[in-house]
């Protein structure tokens, strides 16, 4: 799984930076940032958001436990599967009533995905023959995306309709990961060539189209919104991890002020980006940002 990263007080702290854009130099956007980090955690790690500002992420308390969480406002409400430790959550729906997809690890050390609702979980262990699972993103028609291990230890992305599992592998890719749904079902993928690299496509239910970030050693496509927005975390020759915006056809390349690694998380219709930046002092930090 990957490096994820962690929420302190959502209050007081606000930086405002405007960054162009590259390739034709569309006009500069101003994302204005926010600390976004769990009270008392020595880790957050925010990775999803909704239209009315609910977060959901992991965070690591000070005995270096890992759960889960949703935050409504300055309520936050831990999240630990019954069935395992290290609870992940990814993502919920942009509209509907809050429904969390992510993932647990269980007795035997492996990843199941779940969704958690109305105060219980649902295992979704992929389709038959997987080996472990992880759901991801999920729109307002309650529709599933993330991946599955199969026994030959090949990742594939999956898409989840009631019960029926629908296996997608971007053509050429070694492995597949599903990392993002909205609600017209167009998803974005991260997926890695022969060589090993990270690359992103978009994928219409036709067609793949690759939506690499220009410049990029490797490009780690994170989720989509309902206005086709996509959000990155992208990585240069340097192996330093920054992050990226796909606005209106536009990649916008940003950091998070003073950070030496950041990485973008969630996207929501309401211009409001969440993710994770690292200090040399702590590697897990969360931030909340708009741009406009």
């Amino acid at each position: 799984m990957k490096n994820y990263k962690l929420i302190s007080s959502i209050l007081g702290f606000v930086l405002v930076v405007k960054v162009a854009g590259n390739a034709v130099d569309p006009p500069p956007l101003t994302f204005t940032f926010h600390r976004a980090n769990v009270p008392g955690a020595i880790g957050t790690a925010p990775n999803g958001i909704n239209n009315t500002g609910v977060i959901v992420g992991e965070y690591e308390d000070k005995n270096k436990v890992r759960h889960g969480y949703i935050l409504r406002g300055k309520k936050l409400t831990k999240l630990d599967h019954p069935n395992g430790t290290d609870t992940y959550c990814f993502h919920l729906p942009p509209n509907s009533a809050i429904s969390v997809v992510g993932s647990y690890t269980n007795s035997s050390g492996y990843s199941v995905g779940f969704i958690y609702k109305s105060g219980k979980f649902t295992d979704i262990p992929g389709p038959q023959g997987a080996t472990s699972s992880v759901a991801w993103g999920i729109n307002d028609r309650g529709i599933i995306v993330g991946w599955y291990t199969d026994s030959a230890g090949i990742n594939h992305g999956f898409l989840l309709k009631g019960k029926t599992y629908t296996t997608l592998n971007v053509p050429g890719a070694s492995n597949t990961w599903a990392e993002g749904i909205n609600n017209k079902g167009i998803m974005v993928f991260r997926w890695m060539n022969s060589a090993g690299g990270n690359k992103a496509s978009i994928y219409d239910g036709k067609t793949y189209k690759e939506i690499n970030v220009p410049g990029a050693s490797e490009t780690i496509v994170e989720g989509i919104n309902n206005e086709g927005d996509v959000i990155y975390q992208w990585i240069d020759s340097n192996f330093v991890s920054h992050s990226a915006l796909l606005h209106d056809g536009k990649y916008y390349k940003f950091d998070y002020p003073k950070s030496v690694d950041t990485w973008g998380g969630g996207i929501n219709d309401k211009s409001t980006i969440i993710g994770i930046y690292a200090t040399r002092q702590n590697i897990n930090l969360g931030y909340r940002a708009t741009y406009k």
